[in-house]
């Protein structure tokens, strides 16, 4: 067996396990892991499902990883070491960069925008924090501007977290609830009380047919922010409906149709930005290329120090992890894909280890 093997694209709707070298540092600015677990997220499986479209066949999949430093570039700027355990985001299935992805044994990563793990954070864990914290951060504080985890407000206000049972919405209550915000999820029943658990005031059923007058009542018209975790089939629309007569704003997970927002209240602002600009390189998507955001990264890079820190204090859980559901190692993360693509997965984290 090789020493590195890796989940690649073979073309749309194939992937397989392949033997491959263990990468060079593409720049000075990655760092070489080798990895101890990986988590799979929905955006793996689109770009398999969709992958001629998204220009990335032949790419190496995944976005979520935890692992051990085996050797830092001269131009890191944060104190890792050889040894040191990690966690983090890589841009996974970027046709330009067909290393970037996560579900190797050995992987290079922006050194900068990575987290090194406390000891009290597992592997399985830690596999599950880089895209939601990465996410998390551009949505609610450099898109939405709302107060930092580390400076809460002094005056509270609401903030509705919709799909707040999704690796994004689990990790976005804790963060809001740290920054001294009234948190609103909406979920499924069954995920009510773990959402109260994590630093919701309250709960939701997002298909009860009165879930907008509901969440009107309880916030009595003043509700002006909420984080769409959701990004599809009229959630950003419901938020719309949730939010005050008088406007306010909107960040979701994939663009809301404008005009559908605007005639449900043209006060109301929506925005989308997505975590792959995050490590500050361009990146293929729908056929296109997406340059370089370099104020994104400095916002990431800025965004997970505070995380590793609150992480570190115990201020962060984790989702709920499920490890190794249908076969562990990189085997194992082709099942996941499938339960995802099935909508099999919720208030919870498919992790498998390497």
């Amino acid at each position: 067996m090789s020493q590195n093997q890796e989940v690649r694209i073979v073309s749309t709707k194939n992937v397989e396990v392949v033997d491959c070298p263990v990468p060079d540092l593409p720049t000075e600015e990655h760092i070489l892991v080798r990895t101890t677990a990986v988590a799979v997220n929905p955006t793996d499986w689109k770009h398999v499902d969709f992958a001629e479209d998204l220009s990335c066949v032949g790419t190496r999949l995944g976005c979520d990883y935890a692992g051990v430093v085996e050797k830092v570039g001269s131009a890191v700027t944060k104190n890792f070491k050889k040894g040191d355990r990690v966690a983090g985001f890589a841009n996974g299935a970027n046709g330009l960069r067909p290393l970037d992805g996560t579900f190797a044994k050995y992987i290079v990563v922006k050194g900068d925008v990575q987290m090194k793990m406390p000891d009290h954070f597992t592997d399985e864990e830690a596999a599950t924090l880089g895209v939601s914290v990465s996410t998390v951060g551009q949505g609610l504080y450099q898109s939405l501007k709302l107060p930092l985890p580390n400076e809460p407000t002094k005056e509270p206000f609401y903030v509705l977290i919709y799909g707040g049972s999704t690796a994004t919405g689990v990790y976005a209550i804790q963060f809001a609830k740290l920054s001294g915000l009234k948190v609103i999820a909406t979920s499924s029943p069954r995920n009510f009380d773990y959402l109260k658990s994590l630093g919701a005031d309250v709960v939701f059923d997002y298909k009860s047919p009165t879930v907008v007058e509901d969440i009107r009542k309880y916030t009595d018209g003043a509700l002006t922010v909420a984080y769409d975790c959701y990004g599809s089939d009229g959630s950003s629309a419901l938020c719309a409906r949730c939010l005050s007569d008088d406007g306010g704003r909107i960040h979701a997970l994939l663009p809301a149709k404008d005009e559908e927002i605007k005639a449900i209240n043209p006060k109301v602002e929506s925005f989308c930005t997505v975590a792959y600009s995050t490590v500050g390189e361009g990146y293929n998507a729908w056929r296109r290329t997406v340059a370089p955001a370099p104020e994104d990264f400095e916002f990431a890079r800025t965004f997970v120090t505070i995380a590793e820190e609150l992480i570190a204090q115990g201020k962060i859980k984790s989702i709920r992890i499920t490890k190794n559901r249908g076969g562990e190692g990189l085997p194992g993360v082709l099942a996941g894909l499938q339960e995802l693509r099935d909508g099999k997965v919720s208030g919870e984290k498919l992790v498998y280890t390497i």
